[in-house]
């Protein structure tokens, strides 16, 4: 009889003891009965017999865990403050079938593989030579300079050595034309993972990871918890984007994982933006990569007012429909507009079961929460004061759709966000009408902006820059700034382009437009013994639909947090978004100069209702 300490996978349960009439491997992973249910375990360790009884594990998988996913679980465990069950429930595990024939597989099948050459200009080369350099480095590279060029030569190299290579982005880049230009290059090496696969198609990426034939892996965060041997390299590009962060338990930051992984795995990783994070612009060495292979210019023009489509907007679109050219329209909210407003008592209808308000869809006739899905009729009249006048604000992409429709008929416009680009088909063939010039003028959200080459924009339209400037977030300035220099580079590719940017703070963008490295050595004396990179943060949510228990769990932990001496209790209390899904939700914010000092303050204090965010973007 054996004894093992096992980890339920994906759930918050501390290591149970269970028993077996064989000896297990650590890291294999078994069936259990918990609570008469059938679960999926991780044998974490050997055991002496305990002094109660034990059940039998009643089934042997064929897969595992590596001792680096053990390792790198451990860690993800300990500073994201979350189960060692909810860490393995991110990672895929090792296949022992596939593992036993996947060196002869590979070399087989990449035998026959053809791969092209990779021709790199002379900087391009001397950035490639700093990144091999160096175990983590920075690719500062302005949009359009050639930074997937370097990361597919540096791909290349592994290849050669027989290595493989994780090149991890944002869902939102994961483009056809990002697909096409890594195929094109290395054919079947390489494997696109991503949520929107079918389940065949899942299967078969996966068969390739398994036996090894895939040499590049290329997706968003849950990329790097591939089974993948032999690692070579990791590349995060667009290493600045919030959605490398993730939003529910363990909340890790992939790129910092990634960073973790390279000296773990003892691997180089390149971290690539056009507009790198401060975190990353302090604290790895970095490789300037400017201008670009377009030598079309751009013109910025400001627009002192509020957000809307105005004549100065409508007749820059409809100068460039009249020269046969295209435009982008970034609007940064979905739906046609974001909130309904009583005229007569500013009441805003907000959702029953969050304390937000509700964003309008047209389309569906609809109000529709974006935090919790739910959905209402449009209402006639004032919920509080029973008035009519109600009046819509903040401008949506749907709205900017119908309207710019309505004032230039025969133009061919298409809205591009979340809410009509639903699959990679609808991606794929959106951006190929786009291209070949069946689209006129394109509207869209963040989306506009990620991984997309748009030959024929001269107009870019940026609306919302000053509502992203006033955020309630210590790197507003960042994102706004990032934000705006992200999407004016989509235009000016092949002929010269205007942008037209609606902010009363032109000071601030025309500023650092063409200086965001001027910009990052400012941040930093605004963050200096305030915020990261300087300090650490933590984010200490509860939320329940009693919202006094959650209030109470709150001050409980407070006032156990507040005889700390090395943490600083930043605020504490309501959430900006107090309800969220009938939920109440209450917060800490914890500032320290090391992230250890916070672990154990938490480890100390920690209550039922505590979720942790380490490191956290998100503030609402």
């Amino acid at each position: 009889m054996f004894f093992y300490e096992v980890t339920i996978l994906s759930s918050p349960l501390s290591a149970l003891t269970y028993h077996c009439e064989h000896s297990l491997k650590i890291g294999s992973v078994v069936n259990l009965l918990i609570r008469n249910r059938e679960s999926k375990a991780v044998i974490v360790s050997k055991c002496a017999k305990p002094d109660f009884k034990t059940n039998e594990i009643i089934g042997i998988s064929d897969f595992f865990y590596s001792k680096k996913h053990l390792e790198l679980a451990k860690f993800i465990s300990t500073y994201y403050v979350c189960s060692l069950g909810e860490a393995l429930g991110i990672m895929t595990p090792f296949e022992s079938a596939s593992c036993s024939t996947s060196e002869d597989v590979k070399l087989d099948k990449f035998a026959n593989e053809k791969i092209s050459e990779i021709t790199l200009s002379v900087k391009q080369e001397e950035a490639l030579d700093f990144l091999k350099e160096r175990r983590i480095s920075l690719l500062f590279g302005d949009t359009g300079s050639g930074k997937t060029e370097i990361y597919m030569k540096y791909f290349q190299l592994m290849i050669a050595a027989n290595k493989r290579s994780i090149f991890l982005m944002p869902e939102i880049s994961l483009t056809p034309q990002m697909s096409q230009r890594l195929q094109e290059h290395f054919g079947e090496s390489v494997v696109m993972w991503h949520s929107k696969l079918t389940p065949l198609q899942k299967k078969k990426a996966l068969q390739k990871i398994y036996d090894g034939s895939a040499k590049i892996v290329a997706g968003p965060r849950s990329t790097l918890f591939l089974p993948i041997n032999d690692l070579g390299l990791i590349v995060v590009d667009e290493e600045h984007d919030d959605s490398y962060k993730s939003s529910s338990r363990p909340r890790y930051n992939a790129r910092d994982i990634a960073i973790y992984m390279g000296k773990l795995y003892d691997v180089p990783v390149v971290l690539g933006s056009a507009t790198p994070s401060l975190n990353s612009f302090t604290k790895f060495p970095y490789f300037r990569l400017k201008g670009g292979y377009y030598s079309a210019n751009r013109e910025f023009i400001y627009e002192k007012s509020l957000e809307s489509l105005s004549p100065v907007i409508l007749n820059s679109l409809r100068t460039t429909l009249q020269e046969k050219n295209q435009a982008i329209v970034f609007v940064p909210t979905r739906a046609n507009f974001k909130y309904l407003i009583c005229q007569d008592c500013g009441h805003t209808t907000q959702c029953v079961f969050c304390s937000i308000g509700m964003s309008i869809h047209q389309k569906s006739r609809a109000l529709k929460c974006h935090y919790c899905n739910y959905t209402q009729a449009i209402p006639q009249a004032c919920s509080e004061c029973g008035s009519p006048s109600l009046v819509s604000s903040r401008l949506g992409t749907a709205e900017a759709v119908k309207v710019i429709s309505e004032e230039f008929t025969d133009a061919r416009i298409e809205q591009f966000d979340r809410d009509a680009i639903t699959t990679a088909s609808k991606l794929k063939k959106a951006l190929e009408r786009f291209n070949s010039h069946e689209t006129d003028i394109l509207i869209g959200t963040q989306m506009l902006s990620k991984g997309h080459d748009y030959h024929g924009v001269t107009l870019a339209v940026v609306l919302g820059m000053d509502n992203m400037l006033n955020m309630s977030d210590y790197r507003a300035r960042e994102k706004a700034l990032s934000s705006l220099i992200q999407v004016s580079g989509r235009s000016g590719r092949a002929k010269n382009a205007k942008v037209l940017v609606q902010s009363f703070n032109e000071e601030f963008f025309s500023a650092f437009m063409n200086s965001y490295e001027e910009f990052l050595e400012e941040e930093k004396i605004y963050r200096k013994d305030l915020y990261p990179p300087y300090k650490k943060l933590c984010r200490i949510l509860f939320s329940h639909k009693n919202g006094a228990k959650a209030w109470e769990q709150m001050k409980k932990m407070q006032a156990m947090l507040s005889s700390i001496s090395n943490i600083e209790i930043v605020g504490f209390g309501k959430c900006a978004v107090e309800r969220i899904a009938n939920k109440y939700r209450f917060e800490i914010l914890l500032r320290s100069d090391k992230s250890t000092d916070l672990i154990k303050a938490i480890s100390r204090c920690k209550v039922d209702l505590a979720e942790v965010d380490m490191d956290p973007i998100e503030f609402g």
